[in-house]
């Protein structure tokens, strides 16, 4: 009967960890929210729509520099909001990096990384850490005025939106993105 109880607690934890496996990877896959069909049932999206042109700002960036997003019209802009103590945002900030290094003026993109500052338990010196020990290098706005989440309702983070050469939205993105998924987002904006 003891053989039986261990095959049995063999059993569950094998399908626990399953279970948990399957859970975490589906987490951890960002959803693309194609806000163009779903325009009907707003309440259901998160976020501004396709097609709208997001409020503008202005906002300083953590080495002291000034950034208004309508005076990137004429680029393809990624604007990402994030906060330094969420797991997926730490995870997609070194693919950010390594995508912002391949930048080149030919490829007229801008990348706008927005943090969520008012969200920080140690505001600004949390977010010097953050980008010191991931060696950052693009311009890191600093969002003290909670406009992410008031103006672009970004309830859920990371969350990015692509934005057109004309300045409107392209696409939404709700979760962590890679490389080659920032590469293939940016080659799809007219």
């Amino acid at each position: 009967m003891n053989k039986k109880w261990i095959g049995y607690t063999i059993a569950i934890l094998v399908i626990g960890t399953m279970v948990v496996l399957m859970v975490k990877s589906n987490l951890d896959k960002p959803e693309v929210i194609d806000t163009a069909s779903t325009k009907a049932t707003s309440e259901a999206v998160q976020g501004l729509g396709q097609g709208e042109t997001p409020p503008d700002f202005e906002m300083k960036t953590l080495d002291g520099d000034t950034v208004k997003l309508s005076d990137l019209k004429g680029k393809k802009v990624i604007l990402n909001f994030w906060a330094t103590w969420c797991p997926p945002c730490k995870a997609e900030m070194p693919h950010m990096e390594n995508y912002y290094k391949k930048l080149t003026d030919e490829d007229n993109v801008e990348l706008v990384s927005v943090n969520l500052t008012t969200a920080e338990n140690r505001g600004e010196k949390a977010v010097e850490e953050f980008v010191e020990a991931y060696k950052l290098t693009f311009p890191i706005l600093l969002d003290t005025e909670d406009r992410g989440m008031s103006d672009y309702k970004v309830f859920s983070i990371p969350t990015t939106y692509i934005l057109k050469t004309d300045g409107t939205i392209d696409n939404q993105i709700v979760g962590p993105m890679d490389e080659q998924m920032m590469e293939q987002l940016v080659a799809d904006v007219e």
